[in-house]
């Protein structure tokens, strides 16, 4: 393979990777990607849950806000 048959093949994959996947459409379908996001971004930085109470918080207040909880039949914790 040459260079250029290399740089092909990894900006094609790069393009793949950009396409949403199937959990993705499924949080963006929620209405609540962006807090999604901020919550995992906290756990991923802090690795503790309970640091992320906050983002926790936010996140759940979407997810009822946009009706999720009945549609996806969420019991109360």
């Amino acid at each position: 393979m040459s260079n250029e048959e290399k740089k092909v093949a990894t900006a094609s994959q790069a393009n793949e990777d950009d396409e949403p996947d199937e959990w993705d459409k499924r949080i963006f379908s929620t209405g609540c990607s962006d807090e999604n996001m901020k919550l995992t971004d906290c756990y991923y930085e802090k690795k503790d849950w309970r640091v992320c109470k906050k983002e926790m918080e936010v996140f759940k207040e979407c997810w009822k806000r946009n009706g999720n909880d009945k549609r996806t039949d969420a019991k109360k914790a």
